[in-house]
């Protein structure tokens, strides 16, 4: 039975509810990026052969960034945009029902070339130690602003947590335990409604203890007290006045936050990100000696190997070769 154009534009909304939302506005960033190029070029882009995609990576390559950048000023698109860029070329094929000039091997040659060519490192950012969370914290005051950014970074570190998780908790994902005797401490179970290793939107639960030096739970009560939190969403945007807005926090406002109070202590603001929280946590569990199932079971990792290149950091100088000889 043919497929209708009708059933064709239902099936790309549902293949769209299978990406995130950031994820949605890159692919159509990208998409309508190629769109330009083709039509400046009187080429239909649901007709473009691998060479015109080649030349439309070539081109971007070549060119510096929009004045609107604000970071790297004039540098051309990174590779890892460019791969994005090359998915959503991919994705808008195959809802078309079309093979995608992106699998030509003319097309990966351009690319596996850029790359070589710009000899390419991945950026890594700065994992935060704990030493650096807990001078970090020194620096958050007592004010309203100052109790949620101690929250923000107490709760990101201990739950390992993406920044998109982190501004998307509400108040019926978070279930605090409180002590039942002196030789007892609090306990919270945070559960993620949907995150990027869970697509589907099952659910997954983080423990996290309270901890004698971070003390995530503590932060997070005292945030929630003076705020007057009972419902909604855990971290909210303020009005200028202190009065909170409801609404959470956006995804980008996490690496500010966490650059900010970086900078405060002295690190390069440039070499850390939000996501240095969660790489923070992983290099300290290994450099614990956490085990790797139970590093896993708070970062939720479906891929050892991803967690190991975090623990392969923190062990780089111990047992060194030439410890003894050099």
């Amino acid at each position: 039975m043919a497929i209708t154009h009708t059933n064709r534009k239902k099936a790309g909304e549902i293949l769209s509810l299978a990406l995130s939302e950031n994820t949605r506005i890159a692919y159509s960033k990208g998409w309508r990026s190629f769109q330009d190029y083709c039509i400046s070029r009187r080429i239909d882009p649901l007709d473009a052969t691998p060479d015109d995609v080649a030349d439309f990576f070539i081109s971007l390559s070549s060119t510096p960034r929009s004045a609107a950048a604000t970071i790297k000023h004039g540098e051309p698109l990174s590779m890892g945009t460019l791969m994005l860029y090359k998915s959503a070329i991919n994705k808008q094929y195959n809802e078309a029902g079309k093979i995608s000039p992106t699998h030509s091997p003319r097309v990966n040659a351009i690319l596996k070339g850029l790359a070589r060519s710009r000899g390419n490192i991945p950026r890594q950012v700065v994992a935060l130690r704990e030493h650096h969370i807990k001078k970090m914290l020194a620096q958050c005051d007592g004010t309203l602003i100052g109790l949620r950014d101690a929250a923000i970074l107490a709760v990101g570190f201990a739950g390992a947590l993406r920044r998109s998780e982190l501004c998307h908790l509400t108040m019926d994902d978070i279930e605090i335990m409180e002590p039942v005797s002196r030789s007892d401490a609090k306990k919270m179970v945070i559960t993620i409604r949907q995150s990027k290793t869970d697509m589907t939107g099952r659910g997954q639960r983080i423990a996290i203890p309270e901890g004698k030096q971070v003390k995530p739970i503590d932060r997070l009560q005292a945030w929630l007290t003076v705020a007057g939190i009972t419902d909604g969403y855990l971290f909210q945007t303020m009005r200028r006045g202190g009065a909170l807005r409801g609404n959470p926090l956006h995804h980008s406002d996490i690496p500010r936050l966490v650059k900010y109070y970086a900078e405060a202590i002295g690190l390069n603001p440039k070499e850390v990100s939000g996501h240095s929280l969660r790489a923070g946590f992983v290099t300290c569990a290994a450099a614990h000696n956490a085990r790797l199932d139970k590093i896993m079971d708070i970062t939720r990792h479906t891929n050892p190997s991803t967690v190991m290149k975090y623990i392969r950091d923190a062990d780089l100088f111990q047992d060194h070769a030439g410890e003894k000889f050099l």
